[in-house]
């Protein structure tokens, strides 16, 4: 009895980790990275700060410290890209807006402004034309290059648009 019992364990102990150790090796890098998100705005905002609203966008619910605005150890600008596209180096979404602050100026600051500040700050709500979600960054062997040809060959809507 006591030896079926430990057989029985052993089974189950083995069949659980040959799961988990499949499921780990499947697990792709593109999978995991971040996303390629291409915006065209409505001007060009690409050296200010954003910062994020609430759905009704009557409040910021998100934003960056003035230390965190770097992307790869420089200021996290938009990489700009043919058409007038941006390719996001800091997390825009559909509810970012951006702020009267330039990433010098906010870099240069000890602290956030307040919220009630940063709302009196902002320079327009609703500041994308288009938004597309290209997937996972990490397919893109030389971003810049494979973005833009995506783009003048009009295949972004071929990717999720979120606006």
């Amino acid at each position: 009895m006591k030896k079926s019992i430990l057989l029985l364990s052993s089974t189950c102990l083995l069949m659980f980790m040959s799961c988990k150790t499949k499921q780990a090796t499947t697990t792709n890098t593109a999978q995991t990275s971040e996303p390629a998100i291409v915006y065209k705005m409505k001007k060009d905002y690409s050296k200010y700060v954003p910062v994020t609203l609430n759905e009704n966008k009557t409040a910021v619910v998100a934003y960056p410290g003035p230390k965190d605005i770097y992307y790869k150890g420089k200021l996290a600008y938009p990489t700009a890209l043919d058409k007038n596209y941006f390719l996001d180096n800091r997390g825009i979404g559909l509810n970012t807006a951006f702020l009267k602050l330039t990433y010098e100026e906010y870099a240069k600051l000890n602290q956030a402004p307040a919220l009630a500040e940063m709302m009196s700050m902002l320079i327009d709500k609703d500041p994308f034309l288009e938004i597309y979600n290209l997937g996972a960054r990490a397919q893109f062997t030389d971003e810049v290059a494979q973005i833009n040809k995506l783009i003048n060959k009009g295949d972004l809507k071929k990717f999720t648009r979120l606006k």
